[in-house]
């Protein structure tokens, strides 16, 4: 399997995650599941049946998440020396060359990206235009109502 680039706050999300899923969800889905059963008659049991389709979603969830961590590939991006270019963790400030506008959006994996938080991911078409280029360089980005290009005017490692 491939590796899964995280950085060391999105891994961390993903650990505590993991942990309320198993200390904190299973037991009480579990507890859920008992008293339900205590109700009776299984085959019309409402309760039961949702309780029984929570405990599977939380199941999957925690397997999905164990096998990402066991997969990932953590890197945190104070610990980068890639010579001023935008790599995976980067925070990058980006001037939109149609109307002037500036943003500024840290690269990172898929499973935290967060546009509201600035946060973008690494497949997505403006990481994947940014990638390798340093400040001064101008991104074309191919959206959805055309090609947008940014100006990047700084790049960050934090």
């Amino acid at each position: 399997m491939n590796k899964i680039p995280l950085t060391v706050s999105g891994a961390e999300k993903l650990r505590a995650e993991l942990h309320d899923l198993k200390t904190v969800q299973r037991p009480a889905i579990i507890q859920a599941i008992a008293e339900a059963r205590a109700h009776g008659d299984l085959s019309e049991n409402a309760e039961y049946h949702a309780a029984k389709e929570r405990q599977s979603f939380i199941e999957g969830r925690i397997n999905e998440l164990e096998a990402k961590l066991s997969n990932a590939q953590i890197i945190n991006p104070a610990l980068l020396d890639a010579d001023g270019r935008c790599v995976f963790g980067a925070t990058v400030d980006l001037e939109d060359m149609t109307n002037g506008e500036v943003v500024t959006y840290q690269i990172v994996g898929d499973d935290e990206a967060d546009i509201k938080e600035g946060k973008i991911s690494i497949s997505s078409p403006i990481a994947r235009a940014l990638i390798g280029k340093r400040p001064g360089d101008v991104a074309e980005v191919q959206a959805p109502g055309g090609i947008r290009e940014y100006e990047i005017l700084d790049v960050r490692y934090v």
